[in-house]
């Protein structure tokens, strides 16, 4: 049977369908670029109408009279001014035609490479945030990640920068070790070699990511804005503390945030304990501490490393010694320890007679060891004392003797650490890069930011008492006797040494200690034999 050719009209009519919308809309183009500036005044006029509705709306009643008022005048004296209605009619179109312009939109959510990033960090926190058992879950394999990703940034990179998480009430964020694994691959997932800051909100199921800008490094050793008892450890995140002291950052002065270790009577951190490894700046800190603690007090300086690294304190005003060597660091703390002991006394007979407290004993009396550890091994091998026994007393009757000891040392030396020193330094401070268990084996709780590996000297953390775990950066305290200290810094650091002591009578040999005056017979004695041996061996 022949096939009948279809009618012309079904033939072609598709074609002639296709060029009349070609057409159609060849037209609505035309005639919307031509019309385009009455349709962008026309839409500022409406926008210009409505914001003149709101604002006559949200006027008082009582007010709605003078504004008639007012506007009917403004009309009435345009209207008189020649021109006036022409140059009324221009502002009000131009008014019109800005307000009706057409707005580039605002760019609003991720684009295809940081919703990828977020799907595959959505993907990979399933296995934590969700069990089998489990209705409605909001992790699952191909899941919906706007759910529980309800605020993220990301850098220029493209490296999430923040990152706002909801996770179901059944994850047990209270126990430690499922909250580090979650930050653990958060930190992993979002890029390494940054130091990330976790916010657990227990109450509201949410965890808050972000990252953290590093702590500025140029700031330096100077006077700094403290009441007496106040010692500025260093310095760490705007957010952190609730005060700020104006420094010299450079060739500019600014308000930084900083860490403030308070001591004396009223303290309940009265000691420092701060643990580091080598080159990790704990010499720093201490230098840092005895130039603020030459202001208001005296210090003693026992040197356990027996490198000269507070040469440039010897001799000054306000230092008591500066003992390197085994025999004058014990004479030393017996000195320490009866001075403790008799100011306890003094301030004990002045309150029990109704005096205030005499003068010598107001004075505070600093107690500063860098690393006993290594007098400890000298002593155990020569058959003497510990001298961390010989801290019993400063560090049990300090506060109210206004005695203050602060201690470093290293972490491969803190199984030598007495039971004293551990229960009386309830102020702590870990410098240098150390894992989460070292931090948490010296301030007795992890850090809620991630270790970065690479640290500048003095980055680190410090905890006061039961306080929070912050960041620290101590500021730029040098050896000016060292030869690889910048001119500026070293300068810095001998602006603050306070003046030289009347030079002794005697003849001292080069790199001994002189004795002050007003330590006691048995320092004295002390460190005559240490003289008497350092001549007998020249």
């Amino acid at each position: 049977m022949a096939r009948r050719p279809l009618p012309r009209i079904l033939s072609s009519g598709s074609a002639s369908i296709t060029r009349s919308r070609e057409f159609a809309r060849t037209a609505a183009d035309n005639t919307t670029d031509v019309l385009h500036p009455l349709i962008m005044i026309t839409r500022g006029l409406r926008l210009l109408a409505g914001a003149g509705r709101q604002k006559w709306a949200a006027t008082p009643k009582d007010k709605r009279g003078p504004t008639l008022f007012s506007v009917a005048a403004c009309v009435f004296v345009v209207a008189l001014i020649p021109y006036g209605s022409v140059l009324a009619l221009v502002t009000v179109m131009g008014a019109a035609a800005w307000k009706g312009r057409e707005r580039t939109p605002a760019k609003t959510g991720p684009d295809e490479a940081q919703t990828g990033r977020l799907r595959s960090l959505y993907e990979a926190l399933v296995p934590y945030f969700s069990v089998a058992d489990d209705p409605s879950p909001l992790f699952a394999h191909g899941g919906d990640w706007d759910k529980v990703f309800s605020g993220y940034e990301f850098d220029s990179n493209g490296r999430l920068t923040h990152l706002r998480v909801t996770y179901p009430p059944y994850f047990t964020d209270s126990e430690a070790d499922s909250r580090i694994r979650i930050e653990q691959l958060l930190h992993a997932k979002s890029g390494r070699g940054r130091e990330y800051h976790f916010a657990w909100d227990e109450e509201g199921n949410r965890l808050v990511m972000s990252v953290l800008d590093a702590l500025p490094t140029s700031i330096g050793a100077q006077r700094f804005v403290t009441a007496p008892g106040e010692t500025v450890l260093g310095f760490t995140d705007g957010d952190a503390v609730q005060r700020t002291v104006p420094v010299n950052d450079g060739d500019v002065t600014r308000d930084a945030p900083p860490v403030v270790w308070r001591t004396g009577a009223r303290s309940t951190e009265p000691h420092l304990l701060v643990v580091g490894q080598p080159g990790s700046g704990t010499t720093t800190l201490m230098r840092s501490i005895a130039l603020q603690a030459l202001q208001h007090g005296n210090i003693l300086i026992i040197e356990g490393s027996g490198t000269g690294e507070y040469a440039c304190l010897s001799g000054r005003d306000g230092v008591l010694a500066v003992e390197c060597g085994l025999a004058g660091a014990l004479a030393t703390l017996e000195w320490a320890a009866h001075e403790t002991e008799r100011r306890l006394i003094a301030a004990n007979r002045a309150r029990q007679s109704g005096h205030p407290a005499p003068d010598d004993i107001k004075r505070p009396l600093w107690i500063l060891l860098d690393r006993p550890s290594v007098l400890g091994h000298l002593a155990a091998a020569d058959g003497k004392p510990d001298p961390q026994e010989l801290l019993q007393v400063p560090l049990r009757h300090g506060r109210a003797a206004n005695v203050t000891v602060v201690m470093t040392d290293q972490f491969d030396s803190l199984d030598t650490l007495g039971e004293t020193v551990r229960t009386h330094t309830r102020a702590r401070a870990v410098l240098g890069h150390c894992s989460r268990d070292q931090v948490e084996s010296v301030l007795g709780t992890e850090p809620h930011t991630t270790p970065t590996p690479d640290v500048p000297p003095g980055r680190g953390y410090a905890r006061l008492g039961t306080g929070p775990v912050l960041r620290l950066q101590v500021p730029a305290t040098p050896d000016p006797y060292d030869e690889a200290t910048s001119e500026a810094q070293r300068q810095a650091v001998l602006g603050l040494l306070p003046g030289l002591q009347a030079p002794a009578e005697a003849t001292t040999p080069v790199g001994a200690s002189v004795p002050d005056p007003a330590m006691p017979p048995t320092v004295t004695a002390a460190v005559a034999v240490a003289v008497e041996g350092m001549a007998v061996a020249d």
